[in-house]
């Protein structure tokens, strides 16, 4: 676990919504924005104006003036290569536990980005969101992100006794890492949306590495079915998704997503040798920026596939 030491050279990546005071903006609208889950200035900057003007008491002037102030505060204009490099270095990995699979990402899943895994059931989802709980509290240098975990659980799979094993298995005290986890059952998309907004909020308390949403497409295979609904499925996915993406930039932190898999129709009449692909369709495909598939293996081994990655080749591991 990471000392006192350690925790105070990590400064705070973002700058609170409430440095807005400062530049003239009233606390009840700072206040609104925070109930909005727009809670680091940032967040502010990521936000259309459109959605702003539709959060309840703010006007299209006092919009105007939000943004005028947030932007002498953070910048989001243009930035040199080398500047994108420095702020690069701020990225940590986030260790796998397995040196195999460690190699196959180039040290483990990357901060401020989308990492998804999809798979049939019993392929190992959920015992790398469970491995990930316990590494992302680890120190820097054992592969670690020094920071809590919160963990949005879509499908009830969520074992805490299991969790303790991994932690006694990495050498951890599991009480506190039971402790360093804050979990929520999520029932409807509508709740997804809710959770993600609360846990934003603490991040501006509390120093957090990880989330983890075990299953992403779940709620929505519920919420939202047949073909009548799929053009709203796609568009709120999508909103979803970037939502967790600007939580991961804005606190520099790894997003773990599990996915699902379906039959492809077309398999039957391919050559393909696998025809399940994972669902969620281009939305999801566009808004992870690693992919990888988990498939069984002989005995107890499971396979994990470079599926999609800007920066790996698609290789395996097992």
């Amino acid at each position: 676990m990471q000392t006192d030491q350690e925790a105070q050279d990590i400064a705070l990546p973002f700058n609170e919504v409430d440095k807005l005071q400062a530049m003239g903006i009233n606390a009840a609208d700072i206040n609104k924005l925070k109930s909005a889950g727009l809670c680091t200035v940032l967040g502010v900057l990521m936000t259309s104006r459109k959605d702003l003007i539709g959060i309840k008491g703010l006007s299209e002037g006092k919009v105007d003036k939000i943004l005028e102030a947030a932007a002498k505060i953070e910048s989001a204009n243009f930035i040199s290569g080398v500047e994108l490099r420095f702020k690069r270095e701020m990225i940590f990995k986030l260790s796998t536990g397995s040196s195999s699979l460690d190699q196959l990402l180039g040290g483990g899943i990357e901060s401020m980005s989308i990492t998804e895994a999809f798979g049939e059931f019993r392929s190992g989802k959920t015992q790398l969101a469970l491995t990930f709980c316990v590494t992302a509290q680890l120190p820097r240098s054992m592969g670690g992100g020094m920071g809590k975990v919160a963990y949005i659980d879509t499908e009830g799979s969520f074992r805490p006794e299991r969790l303790a094993q991994i932690a006694v298995r990495f050498g951890v005290d599991p009480s506190q890492v039971l402790e360093n986890v804050l979990y929520a059952r999520a029932y409807t998309v509508e709740h997804q949306f809710q959770l993600l907004t609360l846990i934003a909020a603490k991040m501006t308390e509390e120093p957090f590495a990880l989330i983890v949403v075990d299953s992403i497409m779940a709620l929505f295979r519920v919420d939202y079915s047949g073909r009548g609904e799929l053009s709203e499925r796609q568009q709120v996915l999508g909103r979803m998704l970037s939502r967790l993406l600007k939580i991961a930039e804005q606190f520099n932190i790894a997003v773990f997503l599990t996915n699902q898999v379906q039959a492809d129709p077309s398999g039957g009449v391919s050559f393909v040798p696998d025809p399940k692909k994972p669902v969620g369709g281009h939305i999801l495909a566009h808004a992870s920026t690693t992919r990888l598939y988990l498939r069984k293996g002989r005995g107890d081994n499971r396979i994990c596939k470079i599926y999609d990655s800007p920066c790996l080749p698609e290789t395996e591991a097992t």
